[in-house]
């Protein structure tokens, strides 16, 4: 008889590949790598079931070579959520599978976490009394009451010992009261549990209880402003999940936010907590997944990929910052972290939690529709008071290196008052690009459609786009002029401005150029915690989710960038961004102030967010989509293609076009070219679809797609699809 199983494989194949399995290996089973020939090469691929029929005849399939699992790595309701959204973002399966596996078990290494020997207490040792012990070897004594107490003893728990241990443990093994035992090491942190749940108020309350890990499904959206306290709501649903046994999954968006929730909850929660983020080793993070699928992990914080993660008994599930573009993956397998965690909620019938001080609109749009549940939180945490903002006209007004003196004067009323001043631009290097005096030229990427940023501190040009960098030129290469100037304002030109405005206070700047090193973010974000680090100076980094108590003062240097910008959601983006760098202060018993420095002061989106706050745009906002037409009052496609000629996008999006099915729920719009067209030395060109509808789209896209391959034109271009779109650029 012969055997065959379904393989999800690395490649363009939207459906898994049939495989013989010789009679000398197990029959595997779903959710076990194998390793198959595919071309020349041999792959890792995943089983997915054990096909009914093969179109193939059976000496046309291909043997797999080896069965590298014993037991599924991923189970049922992993896999079906891993097939599901590849289906619904029109992503090749086997390329969905690997995205969910950490490398290792991607390159077919064992999936087994690392070792460690430990201590063990022996049967004579619990025996022995450690006042035998304390005349002749007292540190013996001590650690023998140790292992009496704690069973073993790892070598991380040995850091809370005086000096080094091991030459007093290892008297303690010739004595045979202790031995040394090999045991998994899945680098779990463990939660101290030693502070006590904070009294929460009303508002809190009300948002706690909506959350019953262990009682079904709920969608609770948490709207709380800055410093409102969502984070003690996690806390209380994530302790209640740890009593029933139950696992909770906690994703945050960026690596930044993750080293101070780990820390909160370490001594908050009683629980082992795994952690899983790119900027781990490979096999940190293999172990970490390992924790959470075999459940030895209760609470797993990790970043997007996180949503994958399997969970031997799920009971909760949070997702914080709600609203972050991150949660979206922009290249490759294009999905949605928030969206994949609520659908996971779903399946599983356990409640998901959405926090956020500017909720995203989809998640609004939700709340009007019934899906989900929005308790508000318009109280700060304690005696804080929200901030004065204010909006500071630059029309006309004599400036610093883009400081304009009653700025200047107010970071120094609030540094001698004891407080401590953060500054926001979202812009890094010195200046924007380089300009010629005498004859105007700009310094412009030769591959892209968009200038270089000069960064003075490396005396270099660098394209944030493609990451192409040129040494600074000595003089213009269209005039041969030497008066080569900065133009618009970095967060290097920044700080020099601070350095000469405040000598005897140093800025510390904080973005991707200066924390380059590992642990260079967590230190300076440590110091400013303390308050050791009186003026801060930085990106969207220091914008989301820190808490700084120190801070009196936030002034946000440029708000003029996201007003104008080319993506529809642009203006949210922008609302969301200045609300949550003002939230960064008055967070604790002193009132705070927000400074916002603009040339367009009488602009809708600033005067709506100085009067009306976030729910005041964001309800014009919702009005302005469905009127235009635009998610999340419609489902958007974007079909995208780019080649290093111009006339190749344009020329395969319009055969793509000539063969797509016709349903007049479904409007296409273009092809047109990219906002940013050239990029990296490759045009780029679109067609967005949109329908009322996610179901026509879904099935226009099922049925066209498939055929886009096939296409003469698709050999001179590299296409993609991206299902609900974080941005349109």
């Amino acid at each position: 008889m012969t055997r065959t199983i379904r393989v999800a494989v690395p490649g363009p194949f939207t459906e898994p590949l049939d495989y013989l399995v010789p009679s000398r290996l197990p029959l595997p089973r779903r959710g076990v790598r194998v390793r198959v020939p595919l071309g020349r090469r041999e792959l890792v691929g995943m089983v997915t079931a054990a096909p009914s029929g093969s179109n193939l005849a059976a000496d046309r399939l291909r043997p797999i070579t080896a069965v590298l699992d014993d037991e599924p790595l991923l189970d049922e309701e992993t896999s079906s959520l891993i097939e599901w959204a590849a289906h619904y973002y029109h992503h090749p399966v086997g390329e969905a599978y690997l995205t969910a596996l950490p490398a290792r078990l991607r390159q077919g290494q064992a999936a087994a976490p690392a070792i460690a020997t430990v201590w063990t207490i022996t049967a004579e040792g619990r025996e022995t009394a450690p006042e035998s012990l304390a005349r002749q070897a007292p540190r013996q004594a001590v650690l023998l009451e140790a292992l009496q107490a704690e069973e073993h003893l790892s070598p991380a728990r040995l850091a809370g010992f005086d000096g080094d241990p091991r030459g007093a443990l290892q008297r303690l093994v010739e004595r045979g009261l202790a031995s040394l035992t090999p045991v998994p090491d899945y680098g779990l942190i463990i939660g101290r549990g030693e502070e006590s749940n904070l009294a929460l108020n009303d508002e809190q309350i009300a948002a706690a209880r909506a959350i019953q890990p262990g009682e079904g499904h709920e969608v609770v959206l948490v709207d709380g402003v800055t410093g409102s306290g969502k984070t003690e709501i996690y806390l209380d649903a994530i302790a209640r999940s740890l009593a029933q046994g139950l696992q909770t999954l906690v994703i945050v968006p960026e690596i930044g936010l993750t080293p101070q929730l780990v820390r909160r909850f370490q001594r908050r929660l009683p629980g082992r907590i795994a952690v899983l983020h790119s900027g781990l080793g490979d096999g940190e993070r293999l172990n970490a997944w390992l924790a959470a699928r075999t459940g030895e992990a209760d609470v797993v914080i990790g970043t997007r990929s996180a949503a994958f993660v399997p969970l031997r008994r799920p009971g909760l599930i949070v997702i914080d910052e709600e609203h972050d573009a991150s949660l979206k993956q922009q290249e490759g397998f294009r999905y949605s972290a928030r969206d994949l965690a609520v659908l996971r909620a779903h399946r599983l019938d356990i409640p998901v939690v959405l926090g956020s001080a500017t909720p995203s609109l989809e998640s609004l749009e939700n709340v009007r529709r019934g899906r989900y549940t929005r308790y508000r939180l318009c109280q700060r945490a304690g005696d804080a008071r929200p901030p004065v903002i204010q909006l500071l006209d630059m029309r006309g007004q004599p400036t610093r290196d883009g400081l304009s003196q009653p700025l200047i004067d107010q970071i120094r009323r609030h540094l001698e008052g004891g407080g401590q001043a953060l500054l926001f631009l979202n812009r890094r290097g010195f200046s924007p690009t380089l300009i010629c005096h005498e004859c105007g030229w700009l310094a412009e990427c030769d591959r892209c459609d968009a200038r270089y940023t000069y960064h003075r501190g490396r005396g270099r040009l660098h394209c944030h786009h493609c990451d192409r960098e040129r040494s600074l030129p000595h003089h213009c290469p269209s005039c041969g002029s030497v008066d080569l100037r900065p133009l618009g304002l970095g967060t290097e030109r920044i700080e020099t401005a601070l350095q000469a405005a405040f000598p005897e206070t140093p800025p510390v700047r904080i973005d991707r150029d200066s924390t380059r090193r590992r642990g260079s973010f967590e230190r300076q974000m440590e110091a400013a915690r303390r308050g050791d680090t009186r003026l801060l100076l930085g990106t969207q980094m220091l914008a989301k989710g820190h808490h700084l108590p120190a801070v009196t003062l936030v002034a946000i240097i440029d708000a003029d960038q996201g007003l104008f910008g080319a993506d529809f959601r642009a203006p949210e983006r922008l609302a969301q961004l200045v609300v949550q760098v003002a939230g960064r202060a008055g967070r604790a018993e002193r009132s705070g102030e927000v400074a916002i420095q603009t040339h367009h002061p009488e602009h809708p989106l600033l005067q709506m967010l100085i009067h009306g706050g976030y729910p005041a745009f964001a309800e014009a906002a919702l009005a302005e989509r469905e009127a235009a037409g635009l998610p999340p009052a419609r489902a958007m496609a974007l079909l995208r293609a780019e080649a290093p000629s111009r006339e190749a996008p344009q020329a395969f999006l319009k055969a793509a076009l000539a063969g797509a099915p016709r349903d007049p729920r479904v409007e296409r719009l273009g092809p047109y070219p990219a906002p940013m067209e050239r990029r990296a030395g490759r045009y780029r060109a679109q067609v967005m679809l949109q329908s009322d509808l996610r179901a026509p789209l879904q099935h226009l896209l099922t049925q066209w797609l498939p055929r886009l391959g096939r296409l003469p034109e698709a050999r001179r271009v590299r296409w993609s699809i991206d299902v609900d779109p974080a941005e349109t650029l």
